[in-house]
């Protein structure tokens, strides 16, 4: 299995506190089954985004893994990237900066309090960049947990989902757990990752998610989720032919239309932060 959203790396974000620590996490996570990890340090107000500190933690990490024989486990670097002005800004200038191995694809966090009527636009201009957003755990998300159906417009343009595999078996509540189903009903989800941050309440494991996938919605798309799509993600190739979207509201065939008349609408920076 693959884990595309992974807080994997010491002393950078709220994840890893220790090198023993993201040991320990990378062995729990061979352990469980999984041979791929994308270190994903936070990058928001709080958790300054340094990609040189970030390759000098995963070389710590990968160097004790080769000493300690624990493997195989392949580990690449992306970021949990925050929906905001700083971050967009910077990314538009440099997009690999902040993406999947340097690559295409882009975990985006949504904030929790509020979300722009033009996130839509937002998040095609990124797609303009040469980035694929990933929107990370939106069952987690006070808006969108109780409104996912707003998510329906992203989708229908380019914009592809990951759950966290916790909330498949109530380790954020219900909310979020019906949240999940809610998604995977609708072929709405593309990815299964861990988003671990430690070894207890939010672990490094995949495959009790897997399995809940399997048995209620079968064993392809459990691998599609767990595997195929993330190991895309991971080399940075384009995704295999997904499921058609189901219940997307109509209304939404008018936005690529919209979205591709750029020359027509306002500046990045007052779409981002409009009232209208």
């Amino acid at each position: 299995m693959i884990d595309i959203h992974h807080h994997l790396l010491f002393d950078l974000d709220d994840g890893s506190q220790s090198l023993e620590m993201s040991v320990s996490m990378a062995a729990m996570a061979v352990e469980d089954g999984i041979t791929h990890v994308v270190c994903t340090p936070h990058a928001n107000e709080r958790f300054p985004y340094q990609p040189e500190v970030i390759r000098e933690r995963l070389n710590a990490v990968e160097e004790v893994l080769l000493a300690k024989g624990i493997g195989p486990l392949a580990l690449g670097i992306g970021c949990d990237f925050h929906l905001m002005y700083e971050n967009v800004e910077d990314a538009l200038h440099r997009p690999t900066r902040y993406t999947i191995n340097q690559k295409n694809y882009l975990l985006v966090e949504f904030p929790d309090f509020s979300i722009s009527p033009n996130t839509n636009e937002t998040l095609y201009d990124l797609r303009l960049s040469g980035m694929t957003p990933i929107i990370t755990h939106p069952e987690r998300n006070p808006i969108l947990a109780k409104q996912p159906e707003r998510m329906g417009e992203w989708l229908s343009t380019g914009s592809l989902v990951q759950i966290t595999a916790g909330s498949l078996h109530g380790r954020f509540g219900q909310t979020a757990q019906k949240t999940c189903h809610w998604l995977l009903e609708r072929n709405w989800v593309h990815f299964v990752a861990t988003d671990a941050h430690n070894l207890t309440s939010r672990p490094p494991q995949l495959r009790a998610a897997y399995d809940a996938v399997a048995e209620k919605y079968g064993d392809e798309t459990a691998r599609r989720l767990c595997v195929t799509n993330p190991l895309a993600v991971f080399e940075g190739r384009p995704l295999a032919t997904q499921p058609d979207l189901l219940d997307i509201g109509k209304d939404v065939d008018t936005l690529h239309a919209s979205a591709s008349r750029k020359n027509n609408r306002p500046g990045f920076l007052g779409r981002l932060f409009s009232r209208d």
